[in-house]
């Protein structure tokens, strides 16, 4: 008896007929997407920065869409538990998580990750980029960042950076000034960005670094001045704040900092249900009434394709993880 035997023909033809059927399903899948709503995880409490892109986002693709898009906030463990249910939910595009510079960089954080950052997932878009404000409470003696570096270079030991939590794009940002700057002063982490205005007005900080969507509130209303961006350029929501580069400091000259949002679904959904979200996610930042909150927010919204949203992704695991390295914060 021969030791292989071919396979009956019959056996590839039911095999092709049940590929051609599977790709028919698919996509008329696609084609009637969406037939009901849509789950848009997002790994932070109500209230804050992604929350608000989140729901302002979910309002303008359900309308367009015509089904609701529902936002579930599941903090906790630095956004794993939010990733980590949308990495196992069904490929179909009806569950989607909001992503941010912290999931690209968090494999630099954590020993060990329930999924892949990148593999886990199939990226849809970017929705807007988002830079830091240094600033402090408004009875400082810092008239401008070259007050405050020199002010801590000359007793180092009296003045503390306030952000929140380690290894948060805050935290990575201050630590990326102070190597720049070559200044070895600490830096205090706080739970949330109340408490670190709360402490410059204490003067338990000196100087704290936030987004700018975190303390535009108080920048405006003058209880906080702002001593630069680190924005490559000035903000339009904010045009008199100069950038951390126009600080007259030689070694800072090159300094930027940002953090971004974008959408991403389960890894295989298939691509044309991901373009149609790419689509969607481009028509509703494009709207006026979107477009001027988010600027009024410190945001510049911005649309990318799924594969430029893939290579921020590994820009900033490679930038950030170099910073945290030299920083030697240690992995949780």
């Amino acid at each position: 008896m021969p030791a292989f035997a071919p396979a009956s023909p019959f056996r590839w033809l039911r095999r092709c007929i049940g590929l051609a059927l599977l790709a028919a399903t698919t996509f008329a899948a696609a084609q009637d997407f969406p037939a009901r709503p849509l789950k848009l995880v997002v790994g932070f409490g109500p209230g804050g920065l992604g929350d608000t892109v989140a729901r302002a986002l979910a309002q303008k693709m359900g309308e367009s869409m015509g089904q609701p898009v529902v936002v579930e906030n599941t903090p906790g463990a630095g956004g794993i538990t939010a990733a980590s249910s949308v990495a196992r939910a069904a490929p179909d595009g009806y569950t989607l998580l909001l992503v941010s510079g912290q999931n690209a960089f968090s494999p630099s954080l954590f020993k060990s990750l329930p999924y892949d950052p990148v593999n886990s997932f199939s990226m849809i878009s970017t929705l807007g980029r988002f830079h830091f404000l240094v600033v402090v409470d408004k009875d400082s003696p810092h008239k401008n960042l070259a007050d405050a570096l020199a002010a801590a270079r000359r007793d180092p030991a009296r003045f503390n950076v306030g952000t929140i939590n380690v290894g948060s794009a805050q935290h990575l940002s201050a630590r990326l000034l102070l190597t720049m700057a070559d200044l070895d002063v600490p830096i205090v982490p706080f739970k949330s960005t109340g408490d670190v205005v709360t402490a410059l007005k204490g003067q338990t900080v000196q100087v704290g670094v936030e987004t700018t969507t975190g303390v535009i509130g108080q920048v405006k209303g003058g209880s906080l001045r702002a001593l630069a961006t680190s924005s490559p350029r000035r903000l339009t929501v904010l045009p008199d704040v100069p950038t951390v580069a126009e600080a007259g400091i030689p070694a800072l000259a090159s300094y930027e900092s940002d953090s971004w949002n974008g959408i991403v679904a389960p890894a295989n959904t298939p691509r044309d249900v991901v373009m149609r979200l790419q689509r969607e996610i481009d028509k509703a930042l494009a709207t006026p009434d979107l477009r001027q909150r988010l600027l009024g927010l410190g945001i510049e919204p911005a649309s990318s394709t799924p594969e430029e949203l893939r290579q921020v992704f590994i820009r900033d695991a490679a930038k950030w993880g170099a910073v945290i390295r030299q920083a030697n914060i240690e992995k949780q």
